[in-house]
């Protein structure tokens, strides 16, 4: 059962392979578990039927095997089969009945036994074995005289493994094969592979021996090409001999004759051309041209006579005979206009010649010559074509007049491109270009916008149009560096703003913004005040651009981190000086502080990027303090001062870092983020302003001066906190007293503050608690009054006037007592008079 089982299992893979329902792989596989199981049904003494059976089956699984690659599982396989045909050698023999059937049987066994040692070579050669390939192949040699038929196949199977061989470039191996081939196939003509294939056979192995070392077998190279060329000649053959020759050096003589051994022959154009070339190219000019000219004889009525004329015009120009290429070209001209026409395909190949020389003598700046061959290019267009090729001819010419100084002429050429091709990028090139060169600004300025847009639509629709990606942003690089090499600075900047917008690579990019913010900042100094807004404006839309730039740079591979921080740094540095610059205009300032700031972000933070942060910071704060004092509109004002509260609590953060770096006791950072804070919450009414305040006045160390700006920001409109600023003030009256010589006229004006806080003029009823408060106060300024000159007189007038003042506010109510007393009090201040004594008294 199973046997039969493996047998359907067989036979149903042959089915399906041949209907294309498995592939060779599955078909291997199936053929391996089929083959498998038969050779395990096989018994101990099996039928001459099985044994045939299994032989078959064995060499077809290891053929398999080798045709999908896999060698090494055929070597079983083939030996099991050598096993087979033993066994049934033996079996035949035993029943054979005299000497004429053992040679039937002996015939009978010997074509399995070729085929699976032609197998076999097939699969150690594949897995590398040269010598077991050979061995097998020697054996099935020694077999062809019994079996003459197997000669054709043998020879194949030698060729293909010199084939394999030769493109392993085991040239050794591949020359031994290839001969082997070559003598099999002479052994019996009746059953040889036929001339052709010989010829095939030697043209390898010349090749093979050519590439191997063509010095040490050039005999050898040379033996197997003339035979293969006397089996069958063939272009290719042909062309293998030339080859050699030229190779090893032999004479213009010989070659000639190698040359002339095919020349009787029909031999196609394009191998004619190919064999002139290959003379040409290895500086056989004599030989070369001569066979070119017999060539042009031979093919006189070909359409593609042209295909010669252009050969014979590019090795003219390529070995510096441009006379006789001109010479060449203007027959050709000639012919054009006599009936004589290029087909279509020459005549693009003529144009490329003539545009590749016109192109060499261009960038040998050799201007005149190039217009020559482009000239000669235009020829061939008729007066009103329109041909994008022919726009391009003539920007190409434009280019030359330009450099000629025939500005006329440029612009007649300019005139034809854009007639052909109006809206490519490349004419509105050549136009600007000669807008610069004549000084006409704004035709410059029209010309690079046009070119901008362009670049913007092919970046587009780049994959319609296949337009190199870089070709916009490599003109509008070009135009800024002519505009600035013909000192067009206005032209510069409109082109490098374009450009930035469209670079991609990073550095390119950074490159452009930095020349940008140089000839804005060189621009704006130049112009009147009037004019500088919007230009200050573009230089921070160049950092903004920045800024963004570096943000997304970090995916860009070829953009490093050391690239990005050097970067980082030399344009928040430009920021920071601009904002310096433009201190006259407080808000840009603000904003290129800001700008500083965010750049410095992609700094490594050190103790110096921290405290230009912090710096950044404080003045973009303290300007939007500034706006909010002038502004008048709530809403705007709002918005200034939490702007600033926003600024101030990033600041606070980086101040206690930097602070961990080392000692800032002198620092006032400190004392005007308190400040800044404070005017902030008090105008925007914040309720957490006490809180603030709490910590304040816990601070041993605070200042005089701090406590007094202090109280002067609580009473600034719209801030209203007279219980915040008289506790400042007595603050600050009490750190006077503390000194050892007390400023008299620093003492006074707080005093002076304190006193008006706490006692309003022109009210009358006021609180016992108050005016004795108020009282105390006066009482202070008397002490202090009396212990120095120093004491402005004009205080004590006015605490003189304030202490009357009151006394007469009490006696007007009928507060006789109390008016007495203040009315005395002002009295004592008036012996400290000076000059102003006797006025009062």
């Amino acid at each position: 059962q199973v046997e039969e089982s493996a047998i359907n299992l067989w036979n149903w893979a042959v089915t399906k392979h041949t209907g294309s329902v498995v592939n060779d792989e599955q078909r291997a596989k199936l053929r391996f578990v089929a083959c498998r199981l038969v050779c395990l049904c096989e018994g101990s003494d099996p039928p001459e039927g099985t044994i045939r059976r299994q032989i078959l089956m064995c060499m077809k699984t290891g053929k398999g095997w080798i045709d999908i690659g896999k060698a090494d599982l055929a070597d079983g396989f083939l030996e099991i089969a050598m096993s087979s045909i033993e066994k049934l050698y033996a079996k035949l023999l035993k029943g054979s009945d005299g000497e004429a059937d053992i040679h039937v049987h002996k015939a009978d066994v010997e074509k399995n036994l070729f085929k699976v040692l032609s197998y076999q070579a097939e699969s150690v050669l594949a897995q590398g074995d040269f010598q077991k390939a050979v061995m097998c192949v020697q054996r099935c040699k020694d077999m062809l005289m019994k079996l003459p038929k197997e000669t054709c196949y043998l020879s194949i199977l030698c060729y293909n493994f010199g084939v394999e061989t030769y493109e392993w470039k085991r040239y050794e191996q591949s020359s031994f094969w290839l001969s082997q081939s070559y003598d099999i196939g002479k052994t019996d003509m009746k059953y040889s592979v036929g001339k052709e294939m010989q010829a095939k056979v030697l043209r390898l192995l010349a090749t093979a021996y050519f590439e191997w070392d063509c010095n040490l077998y050039l005999e050898k190279a040379l033996k197997a090409i003339s035979l293969a060329n006397q089996e069958n000649l063939h272009p290719a053959g042909c062309f293998l001999k030339i080859k050699i020759l030229l190779k090893s050096g032999a004479s213009d003589e010989d070659i000639n004759s190698a040359v002339a051994e095919f020349l009787h022959h029909e031999m196609s154009l394009d191998f004619c051309l190919n064999t002139a070339k290959l003379l040409l190219e290895h500086g056989r000019e004599s030989v070369g041209f001569d066979f070119l000219k017999s060539v042009a004889e031979r093919f006189e009525s070909s359409p593609d006579l042209g295909k010669i004329t252009l050969l014979h015009i590019e090795f003219l120009l390529q070995n510096k005979r441009e006379l006789l290429a001109k010479q060449k070209v203007e027959e050709i001209i000639i012919g054009h206009y006599t009936g004589k026409q290029l087909l279509p395909e020459a005549l693009n190949q003529l144009h490329i010649i003539l545009w590749d020389r016109a192109a060499k003598h261009y960038e040998a700046k050799s201007y005149s010559e190039a217009l020559h061959w482009y000239n000669y290019s235009v020829s061939f267009y008729t007066p009103g074509q329109i041909d994008q090729n022919l726009a391009k001819l003539q920007r190409n010419m434009a280019s030359c007049y330009l450099h000629l100084k025939q500005i006329d002429k440029a612009k007649e050429a300019v005139k034809e491109a854009k007639r052909c091709d109006p809206n490519n990028i490349f004419t509105k090139f050549s136009v600007y270009k000669i807008a610069v060169m004549e000084k006409d600004t704004d035709k410059a300025v029209e010309t690079v916008i046009e070119m901008g847009k362009l670049a913007e639509k092919s970046s587009q629709h780049e994959d319609k149009l296949r337009v190199d990606e870089n070709t916009g942003t490599n003109l509008l690089s070009l135009a800024a560096q002519i505009a600035l090499e013909n000192e067009q600075q206005v032209v510069a900047i409109k082109a490098l703003e374009y450009l930035s917008e469209h670079l991609q690579d990073c550095q390119q990019l950074f490159a452009a913004l930095k020349c940008l913010v140089r000839l804005m900042l060189s621009k704006v100094m130049a112009e009147n005040e009037e004019k500088r807004d919007e230009d200050i404006n573009s230089m921070l839309t160049y950092l903004t651009l920045a800024h963004k730039r570096l943000a997304g740079s970090f995916t860009e591979e070829k953009f490093t981190g050391d690239m990005r921080i050097l970067d980082a740094h030399w344009f928040r540095k430009v920021a920071w000086n601009l904002a310096v610059q433009f201190r006259d205009y407080p808000e840009k300032m603000r904003d290129f502080f800001l700008l500083s700031f965010k750049l410095s972000q992609f700094c490594p933070s050190d103790k110096a990027v921290l405290i230009a942060q912090k710096t950044c910071l404080l003045m973009a704060a303290a300007v939007d303090l500034e706006m909010g004092r002038q502004e008048v509109t709530p809403s705007k004002q709002t918005e200034l001062l939490t702007q600033a509260l926003q600024h101030l609590q990033v600041c606070k953060e980086i101040w206690k870092v930097l602070k961990l770096t080392g000692d800032f006791a002198k620092d006032p950072t400190e004392t005007l983020l308190l400040l800044y804070e404070f005017e902030a919450r008090s105008k925007l009414n914040d309720p957490t302003l006490h809180d603030l305040m709490e910590s304040v006045w816990e601070q041993p160390q605070i200042e005089v001066k701090t406590l007094e700006i202090i109280a002067s920001l609580a009473m600034e409109s719209p801030a209203r906190y007279p219980v915040l600023c008289k506790k400042a003030l007595k603050g600050a009256l009490n750190l006077h007293r503390k000194q050892t010589v007390i400023d008299a006229e620093k003492f006074s004006k707080c005093l002076h503050s304190l006193i008006n806080l706490s006692l309003p003029t022109g009210l009358t009823d006021l609180d016992a608690c108050v005016l004795q408060e108020v009282w105390d106060y006066f009482e202070d300024a008397l002490s202090v009054v009396s212990s120095t000159d120093a004491y402005p007189e004009m205080e004590i007038l006015w605490l003189m006037t304030r202490a009357w003042n009151t006394g007469i506010f009490q006696y007007t109510v009928g507060k006789y007592k109390e008016a007495e007393q203040w009315c005395g009090l002002g009295m004592r201040f008036l012996n400290h008079l000076g000059s102003l004594k006797k006025s009062y008294e």
